[in-house]
């Protein structure tokens, strides 16, 4: 069998339980994230949170490249779209660990993973051969009306500083969106995902320690133990999902194993409303509702 044919023939292979379960739990520690970083926030300011982040993911990202002889240094043409695609990277996060010291973190996990709304949304008109159908439609209308719902009722607990907070991660969410369409439209898209990432990585931490210098943060004291355990939390834990991701999309159906990350929002919702006791409206329900829904159709193979 050639190499071809065993690409092909892993990109076909239907997941397994045992892979169904790993994906499930990354979509629950990706969910957590938000609750991480709000539960280091009074130790840790937001953008030096970010660096650190990215910094952490930048070394396990490199040590899987290692592990797997991925060779990184190569002229093929994706410098400039990698700098942009890091730039939009790094943005997404400033929007991110701003928004989410205004805003709650179930509010911010159903906010930034609208990013496929956006994927689907710009693909109609910048990626060459995108079409929506029925059903695509259909999702963006729900995950809009979902949107507008969450943001657009007055509630008793949604002020002008968490509507704030709440754009700023649907400015992540697109940013997100955007990063994803530029490597669809440029050779990103046929270099090794790890490649891609590093660039992610290497271009957003200037971006974000420039931020932090910016806005003048400090770590006055040495963080507690609870903000050190969340940070650890976020570098490692979160980091160390990367390799598995690359590991499930090489060795499954792209497709398939993406369509399980519409779980995140309600894992990132759910451990919100638990471990931080953030209010659950009826309103709010049924606004994460639509947009799980249109989500669902929005990913449904045209």
């Amino acid at each position: 069998m050639t190499t071809s044919e065993q690409l092909l023939r892993s990109r076909a292979r239907p997941l397994d339980t045992g892979a169904a379960s790993l994906i499930v739990l990354m979509c629950l520690l990706w969910g957590l994230n938000q609750v991480a970083i709000k539960f280091s926030l009074p130790d840790v300011p937001p953008f030096t949170q970010a660096v650190i982040r990215s910094g952490g993911g930048l070394l396990i990202v490199l040590g899987w490249v290692r592990l797997r002889g991925i060779v990184l240094i190569a002229r093929d043409g994706t410098l400039w779209p990698g700098i942009a695609a890091g730039l939009l990277f790094g943005l997404e996060f400033l929007f991110i660990y701003a928004g989410l010291r205004f805003t709650t973190a179930s509010r911010a996990s159903l906010f930034l993973y609208t990013a496929p709304f956006f994927v689907a949304l710009g693909g109609r008109w910048l990626l060459p051969g995108e079409r929506l159908g029925a059903n695509q439609w259909l999702g963006l209308a729900l995950c809009f009306a979902g949107l507008a719902l969450a943001v657009g009722i007055p509630q008793a607990n949604v002020g002008a500083r968490m509507l704030l907070g709440d754009a700023l991660l649907i400015g992540a969410g697109a940013a997100w969106g955007a990063t994803t369409l530029v490597i669809k439209a440029t050779r990103l898209n046929r270099i090794a995902p790890e490649k891609t990432l590093v660039y992610q990585l290497v271009v957003s931490i200037p971006v974000l320690a420039a931020a932090a210098a910016l806005f003048g943060e400090r770590v006055a004291a040495v963080p507690g133990v609870s903000a050190l355990s969340w940070m650890l939390y976020q570098v490692v834990v979160v980091g160390v999902t990367f390799p598995f991701w690359f590991w499930l999309i090489q060795r499954y159906s792209a497709t398939r194993v993406s369509a399980f990350t519409i779980l995140t929002p309600l894992f990132g919702v759910a451990a919100g409303c638990l471990l931080l006791e953030e209010p659950f409206t009826m309103a709010f329900g049924m606004a994460v509702a639509l947009v799980i829904a249109g989500l669902v159709l929005v990913n449904r193979p045209r």
